[in-house]
């Protein structure tokens, strides 16, 4: 697929776009035909949040309530039918926002190897095995230059890349980080690109959509998420927020997150009048530990959730974890973000594969976007590092907790 803006559209969309904030008439709802709780979910929402009837796309992608697309049909049944969509109706870049629904798969698979390259292949495969020799010969000789065996491994690494690139290895994602591409010209299928939207606050990346999700265990409970999200809106979020760091001050990735999330304890602090509490060491927040739960944000415990929270309606939950969102719908999950949505937060993001720690969008950056005053979606574009990768977001896209909080500084 090939797609291409001349320069006079793409002046006009960049004027069109900038700085302006989110609106219902830009969100384009998509849903399953064939299950019948998808459309539930998305005339649901068109009605709570006057979504124009006309921004609706329902396409067939089958009656099971599979979460995963092969990569095949995700181009055929449901990127094709999207941009067919956005490129034929006007005004063009009207759309800027994604909303898929319960039913509409939460992942694509990988695209399979590139035959074209299979020389190249075996090229490369030829080169890794010399790499690994030298080293085990650098290794039998003893005490040898550390710098040179850390050349050749680099070097092994990058040639392993390179092969798994033509493997087609690391080319799943979750489906809504590949819509938010849907309209650019082909792009390597490999890993991750780069998020256009991120720290864009003049909004000028236009072809970058922005995807948000309703979904979880059930219906109801995604259909839940509006009405949560509208009540948290009319009173203005309330509550405690509870960030769970771990005291690591290494200077690594690992204590780069950690200090993020003290951090945005800080700022919470600060930025609203919502009571902190804070867990900093190696322990994590303990069964029925978190009453009236307004914001969470930790991590740990993968894959494994502790029932510690008591969420308000419009409560948001962030935890830092690979996988939390491979099983959303699976209503005996274990996994976080299910497990939260079942016990009633309004919002939460995860991976729905392994993502690695760099991919996820920096506490203190994603929640500082919401006290702006930004809604959900925005603040996850703003901070979210990649596109055509695994992390999804989940809840109302419009749902702007702070915006008429009467308790915000």
């Amino acid at each position: 697929m090939t797609f291409k803006t001349g320069p006079v559209i793409l002046l006009t969309l960049t004027f069109a776009t900038a700085a302006s904030a989110l609106e219902p008439d830009e969100i384009l709802v998509v849903s399953n035909r064939d299950i019948a709780d998808s459309g539930r979910v998305a005339r649901y929402y068109c009605k709570k949040r006057r979504v124009p009837d006309q921004n609706t796309l329902i396409l067939s992608l089958g009656a099971d309530l599979d979460q995963t697309i092969r990569r095949e049909a995700y181009e055929k049944l449901l990127a094709e039918p999207i941009r067919r969509r956005l490129l034929s109706h006007e005004p063009l870049g009207k759309i800027r926002c994604l909303l898929t629904t319960y039913g509409v798969p939460i992942r694509v698979t990988g695209r399979g190897p590139l035959p074209e390259k299979q020389d190249s292949r075996r090229e490369l495969s030829e080169l890794a095995e010399q790499e690994r020799r030298r080293i085990k010969q650098l290794e039998q000789e003893g005490p040898a230059d550390s710098a040179q065996r850390r050349q050749h491994s680099r070097r092994l690494a990058q040639l392993q890349l390179e092969m798994d690139c033509i493997d087609g290895k690391q080319t799943s994602a979750s489906v809504d980080s590949e819509l938010s591409l849907v309209l650019f010209d082909d792009y390597e299928l490999f890993r991750w690109q780069p998020n256009l939207l991120r720290n864009d606050a003049m909004g000028l990346r236009f072809r970058t959509l922005m995807v948000s999700r309703l979904d979880g265990p059930d219906c109801g409970i995604a259909m839940g998420l509006v009405d949560k999200a509208i009540a948290a809106e009319e009173t203005g979020l309330k509550g405690i927020a509870y960030i769970d760091s771990r005291g690591i001050v290494r200077k690594d990735a690992y204590g780069h997150f950690d200090k993020s999330l003290r951090d945005l304890a800080t700022l919470t602090q600060s930025q609203t009048r919502l009571s902190v509490r804070e867990e900093r060491t190696a322990q994590l927040f303990g069964p029925g530990s978190c009453p009236r739960t307004a914001l969470y944000c930790g991590w740990y415990s993968l894959k494994k959730y502790i029932d510690a929270f008591d969420f308000v309606d419009g409560a948001i939950g962030y935890h830092i974890a690979s996988f939390e969102a491979a099983d959303l719908r699976d209503p005996n999950s274990s996994q976080w973000c299910a497990s939260m949505l079942r016990d009633g937060v309004t919002a939460t993001l995860g991976a729905a594969a392994e993502p690695y720690l760099h991919s996820f969008p920096q506490p203190k950056e994603f929640f500082m976007e919401l006290y702006k005053g930004n809604c959900l979606v925005e603040a996850y574009y703003r901070t979210k590092p990649f596109n055509s990768w695994q992390l999804l977001l989940v809840g109302d896209p419009l749902y702007r907790p702070f915006k008429k909080d009467p308790e915000a500084k």
